[in-house]
């Protein structure tokens, strides 16, 4: 998986937007598979314009649990927004995934001017289902 530093990187060589939207497509494209069986409402991201799902598996250990994600989208680009936020939160232990701001990198990938609203707003719907994952990670490792 590329990281965030590479894709900061790969954007600042790709000046045009064009080049970037598509560049944000071939990293959705690069996304696993999600199995048939994961895309249900359970697993789905309310507050979405496109259909959005994302399923998380924690392992390490109970003082520190690490999150694992997997997901897709229906829609390209948004699938490339995914494949953004796991680039932030995959494989990360659960504290450092909820004190993670994500504001200061969308502002330095210029994503904060360039998505429509309704991406924005899902976007961020997607940071917050992912936070609440690794919230739910802490407390069940607090309450075994």
């Amino acid at each position: 998986m590329t990281s965030i530093d590479d894709l900061l990187a790969d954007f600042d060589f790709l000046e045009d937007w064009e080049d970037r939207y598509r560049h944000l497509i071939d990293l959705g494209k690069d996304l696993p598979p999600l199995a048939d069986e994961d895309r249900n409402a359970e697993n789905k991201v309310r507050g979405c314009a496109s259909q959005v799902w994302i399923t998380s598996t924690v392992g390490g250990s109970a003082e520190n649990p690490i999150l694992h994600f997997s997901g897709d989208s229906d829609a390209l680009i948004v699938k490339g927004l995914i494949a953004i936020a796991f680039m932030l939160f995959q494989d990360k232990p659960a504290a450092d995934i909820l004190s993670t701001d994500v504001a200061p990198v969308l502002q330095q990938l210029g994503l904060s001017e360039h998505l429509t609203p309704q991406r924005s707003n899902g976007f961020a719907s997607m940071i917050a289902r992912i936070k609440a994952d690794a919230q739910a990670a802490i407390q069940a490792s607090s309450s075994s």
